[in-house]
């Protein structure tokens, strides 16, 4: 399982990034303090680390120089927003750098390009009798082999990647097919259409109303 050390001082966002990284299939480990951080790297490994720049005892900057020559990869998210601390956070050897507020989306995705990036991401996913192997882009229902087109694998992948974490109709669109979402295109809901139908996971994938949608690892109530 990919291991994620999330190092941030602020325990409410601390437990949002936790909960719904846990949701998509990560373990992770919190730090609350650039020393606490400093001393859980040197028991453990991590595939990648979310740092914030404002921490008490030792600031990210500074955790970064001890970070580096472990090449774990890292990506800043930090409310200190101006193009100087982008710059600094950058150059330090981070894969990306990311402003308070932010979407838990757009951090799930980042958290996907640079783990991908790194060769780090998952090969096998599963959800109830469905496995995909990514690495083949081969899908498989109670062992029995699934045919898909390439867009249907790459939403699904996307879905198995994101479970029980509402996938917004723009950030699908953009993610899936590189383009910005419109009202009129029944593209998208033509490939759900079809998952559904080849993977019989209509109890699984929810249609979220007005947002886009969600493939939930066990069935609930709400629709």
């Amino acid at each position: 399982m990919i291991e994620i050390l999330i190092v941030e001082d602020e325990k409410p966002i601390s437990d949002l990034i936790r909960l719904n990284l846990m949701k998509a299939g990560y373990s992770c480990t919190c730090a609350f303090d650039g020393m606490e951080a400093a001393d859980i790297l040197e028991e453990r490994n991590f595939d990648l680390i979310i740092l914030d720049v404002m921490l008490p005892k030792l600031n990210g900057f500074e955790l970064m120089e001890y970070i580096k020559p472990l090449g774990i990869p890292v990506i800043f998210l930090t409310a200190k927003a101006t193009l100087d601390d982008r710059l600094r956070g950058l150059t330090s050897g981070a894969e990306d750098y990311m402003v308070k507020p932010f979407e838990i989306v757009e951090l799930l995705a980042r958290v996907n390009i640079v783990l991908r990036r790194y060769n780090k991401m998952e090969q096998q996913l599963t959800l109830k009798d469905i496995a995909i192997d990514t690495k083949n882009q081969n899908v498989s229902k109670a062992g029995k082999h699934i045919e898909l087109t390439p867009k249907e694998f790459e939403l699904l992948e996307l879905l198995m990647r994101n479970k029980n974490i509402t996938l917004f109709r723009e950030k699908i669109y953009e993610e899936i097919w590189g383009s910005e979402y419109s009202v009129e295109s029944r593209t998208l809901d033509l490939h759900i259409q079809r998952l559904r139908k080849k993977l019989d996971i209509g109890d699984c994938l929810k249609t979220v109303f007005k947002a886009g949608y969600r493939l939930e690892e066990q069935k609930t109530k709400d629709h």
